[in-house]
This record gives structure tokens, sequence and C-alpha cells, in this order.
């Protein structure tokens, strides 16, 4: 292994669908090597949505630093371009005082667009694109929207969800503005190398039906701790809140605030998203590289991390 790999910042994920453990796993990493926790989660950045994101409490950090977390007011808007400039500035900090960066979330986009050092270019759409395009969702409807999009970019559109409207528009924004699909320009914006060296640790349950009994049970949980209480108040802001008014854990319960569906259809219906969002999850990190897979429901997986880390730090 040659020196200049040696020489790149140490970087430790911790990776997977929700309801996976992630949280905990990193806090124990984070305890024995002297880390302090990034997140990778594109929700928990926001203040005051705390139970429908999962975001880490007080009691869970156990002292450990969590960066990225509760650091935007929800009309703010936080692109990936964003977060791997926030992120490579938390890991040049922490490097600096000797503690090991974890990257623990489950926003595969975030994740991966970090480790493998993508450059984003601000690109400049033409004068009222957006408004255009906006328009024409309006006409004929998201569904058809999104049709477009599979059209022109079967891989964007395999990432994104069809109702999530602001992710689609801003794909087929960037298609009509440069006429190029959003997986080349990742392609074309790789370096030459990867400026981390780095661990990535996935979790997961052998029995899919064991992920999704972790899941129903988590929105129930959820719902204890006041999630009905946050999501109505993102829908009172709605228009304010774009991104997290289009969020799983909220847009579920909007039907129920106006009263046209009962809160247990809501509460399945969030149970289903959240599912079917693990599945998107676990597509995504399944086509990372270099991702060294857990049972997350094993007695040792915690001993088994430790041991893999362990064992990366010591070739550093």
């Amino acid at each position: 292994m040659d020196a200049s790999y040696n020489a790149k910042p140490a970087v430790v994920a911790v990776v997977g669908p929700t309801a996976t453990g992630k949280t905990a796993l990193g806090v124990a990493l984070a305890q024995q090597f002297s880390g302090e926790v990034i997140s990778a989660d594109s929700m928990q950045i926001y203040k005051g949505l705390d139970v429908g994101t999962a975001k880490v409490t007080p009691q869970e950090t156990c002292g450990i630093p969590h960066h990225g977390v509760d650091i935007l007011t929800p009309e703010k808007t936080f692109s990936v371009a964003d977060f791997t400039a926030l992120a490579g500035e938390y890991i040049q900090d922490i490097t600096g005082r000797g503690h090991l960066p974890l990257l623990v979330g489950g926003t595969g986009l975030y994740v991966q667009s970090l480790l493998y050092g993508v450059r984003f270019t601000a690109e400049k759409a033409p004068d009222g694109l957006r408004e255009q395009l906006t328009a024409e969702l309006e006409a004929i409807g998201p569904e058809a929207m999104y049709a477009k999009l599979q059209a022109v970019d079967p891989e964007a559109a395999a990432a994104i969800h069809p109702n999530n409207k602001v992710r689609v528009l801003r794909a087929l924004e960037h298609y009509r503005a440069t006429g190029k699909r959003l997986s080349e320009q990742k392609a074309d914006s790789l370096p030459p190398e990867r400026p981390y060296r780095s661990l990535v640790l996935g979790l997961d349950f052998p029995e899919r039906a064991a992920l999704y009994r972790r899941i129903d049970l988590r929105v129930d949980k959820m719902l204890e701790a006041g999630l009905l209480a946050e999501a109505e108040y993102v829908w009172r802001n709605r228009e304010a809140f774009r991104t997290a008014a289009q969020a799983i854990g909220y847009k579920e319960f909007f039907p129920y605030f106006e009263q046209t569906a009962a809160l247990d259809a809501c509460t399945e219906k969030l149970k289903q998203a959240s599912r079917n969002y693990a599945k998107r999850q676990l597509t995504w990190f399944r086509h990372m590289d270099g991702v060294t897979w857990l049972d997350a429901g094993a007695a040792d997986v915690r001993q088994t991390a430790l041991r893999l880390t362990q064992d990366f730090l010591s070739k550093g």
C-alpha cells in the first residue's frame, strides 16, 4: 500500500437501511476509538424535527459529539453539494484534533458522494426553466413528470421516490439545462483518487421480515413519542417546509389533518412507506463498492465492528 493512501484521513462509515441500529453502533465505535460522529442523514439537519427523523437524543449520544444535526431551520434547503462541503470541513477538523471521523446515516447519496470525492459544479439553469417545469408538473401531474425523468435519466429516477417532486424537478432541470443525465455528471465529477481511506460497515438483517418488524415497531414508538404533533407542525407550515413536507414520516399524516383518512390508515401507510424506503436504501448501498455487511441482529455485531475498525486503523 503506497504512502499517499496512508496519508489520507481515515473515515469509518456506518450505513444501512432505517431501524438497523446505526446510531448505537456509531456511538460504540466513537467511544472505543476516540471518535466523533458526522450525521449522514438528510433530515436530521433540521431543528425541531426530532421524532419523525429518529434524531439521536442527548442520552443516546453518550457524550459523543454529533456533527451535522440540528443546524438548519426547516424552511432552508440543503443539497448533497452542501453536505459534502460541510462534512469535508468536519473531517478536517476532527482529524486535526487527533480524533476519528465516523460517518453515520442512511442517506446513500450523501455517503457515496463524500467518500467517492464527487465534485459538484454550480450550474446555472436558464431563466424561467424551473418555473416552466413547475407549470408542467401542475398540468400533467407528478406521475407523468416522473415518467419523463425515467425516459431521459432512468438511473436518477431509480434513486428518487416518484412522489418527491422537488428531486424529480431538480433532476429534470439538470437534464434540460445541461443535456446531461445526473448519472453522467457523477461519472464526470469523480477525481482520479478518492479523498479518504475508508471502512464502510453496512448493517442489515438476513431475514427481511426481521427488518420490517423493527420498522413497524419504530413507527409505533414514534407515535408514542409525539410524532403526530410534529407531523401537524410540518403540515401547518408545508408551504415553507418544502423538504420536510416531502419526507417520510410527515406527509403520510397529511390526509388525517385534512380529515380525509383515519389515523390507523395513515399509520399503516407510514409503515409501508418506511419499508419501501428501506428497500431503496439497501439497493443503493448494495451498489456501493467496498461495503462490509454485518448481521444487525447478531449478538456479537458490536464486537465484530470493533475488531474490523481496529484492523482498519492499524493498517493506517
